[in-house]
């Protein structure tokens, strides 16, 4: 991103300790001269840092992350071209990039989308505003790993793999560029090489960024886990020392056995518990306004209630995720175990935190006011919805 030229009032001896400071710089030379002032540096440390790759787009060009989505440019692509593609206006698009509609792009360069598409058609997906499955992926890959627990899946509920475009694994940083920030003081803010931070973006060779501008922070490998201890394996017969059995030094006392039978014991049984037999709970108490229906498009129930009345965890499980959607309401999602996880949309004051553990029946929010008093209510396995009815019947 280039500043405004400044107005010609540098003293020539000035001039002249600039560059011999430059000169006695040892190692690459530091365009944005915080490196070698005197202050810490930490340009070692970003070089030194191994980054994942770019996730691959969909046919469309769109990467699809829990919290936002962002456009691939192609070769020869205006700012229209690629909201032609993705289905948005071209000015809607262009106005939240700093762009015009008819500004040349660079190939890989990428352009934030101010809401969410759609998938592309060739994947499969719905045409969802909210990406719920990505959300549920990153909610199933950052529960802990349970071997034995089996996944049965419900029938009549084929297993798919994820559609191109919804990336996998943690959500990077959208980064929004301010006035007089540099590619390579964010490279710096974020500790990942300046190369990595140009590949992921698409930027050009001279690394140029512009105000308002939004870049991807690329992701961190991470280190490989330690590989396990192996246990040493003694020969029969060493080792730690088998205990005598103490029949072997003492024997048994006589067993003395009464002929007379025991009488039972009186048993009280007391009022039948009220524990709920169904597999989950309703989220809200109210009516059903929208019922399930995947093919055409409708992923989980609407159900509306009392404004501002609670909604609880449907079962017991561990929160996943707490994010928003494109118009600013909070989602969350819930993981049970076993590959089976409960969605809540269009939520008000959340009452739980990500990673806190909730029993059934717990508050975890409030309906909205006015004519949004409804929850969204999603059942997932794995990346797959299915009917919740069979689960609140």
């Amino acid at each position: 991103m280039s500043d405004p030229k400044p107005q010609a009032t540098f003293r020539a001896p000035a001039a002249v300790l600039a560059l011999v400071v430059v000169a006695g710089c040892s190692g690459p030379l530091d365009y944005d001269l915080r490196g070698n002032a005197g202050a810490f540096s930490t340009a070692d440390a970003a070089r030194a840092v191994s980054t994942a790759e770019r996730p691959a787009p969909d046919a469309r060009g769109v990467i699809s992350y829990p919290s936002y989505q962002v456009a691939v440019a192609r070769r020869g692509d205006t700012v229209a071209d690629v909201a032609a593609r993705v289905g948005l206006p071209a000015e809607e698009l262009a106005r939240f990039n700093g762009l015009e509609p008819d500004t040349g792009l660079r190939p890989d360069e990428l352009l934030a989308l101010p809401r969410r598409v759609a998938a592309a058609p060739a994947t499969g997906a719905g045409g969802s505003g909210v990406d719920i499955a990505a959300l549920a992926g990153s909610a199933i890959e950052s529960a802990p790993a349970t071997p034995s627990v089996k996944t049965t899946p419900l029938a009549g509920t084929p297993q798919k793999p994820k559609s191109a475009g919804s990336a996998k694994g943690a959500e990077p940083i959208r980064h929004k560029v301010v006035r007089g920030e540099t590619a390579y003081t964010i490279s710096r803010l974020y500790q990942v090489p300046v190369k990595a931070l140009a590949e992921w973006n698409g930027l050009g060779p001279d690394f140029a960024i512009r105000e308002g501008q939004y870049l991807l922070i690329p992701l961190k490998d991470m280190p490989a886990p330690e590989p396990e201890p192996v246990t040493k394996v003694t020969p029969p017969g060493q080792g730690s020392p088998t205990p005598v059995p103490p029949s072997a030094s003492k024997p048994l006392p006589d067993e003395k056995i009464d002929p007379t039978p025991p009488e039972p014991p009186k048993l009280s049984v007391g009022e039948p518990s009220r524990a709920a037999d169904t597999a989950m709970a309703m989220p809200v108490t109210g009516k059903i306004i929208r019922t399930y229906s995947k093919a055409k498009g409708r992923e989980g129930i609407d159900i509306a209630g009392t404004p501002g009345s609670p909604v609880v965890a449907a079962r017991e499980g561990v929160v996943r995720a707490i994010t928003k959607d494109a118009d600013n309401v909070p989602i969350m999602v819930i993981d049970h175990g076993d590959n089976l996880l409960t969605v809540y949309a269009n939520l008000d004051r959340i009452a739980v935190k990500k990673g806190e553990r909730v029993t059934r029946g717990q508050t975890i929010a409030r309906l909205r006011e006015g004519e949004n008093a409804y929850v969204h209510f999603e059942v997932r396995k794995g990346f797959d919805s299915v009917d919740p009815a069979p689960y609140l019947e």
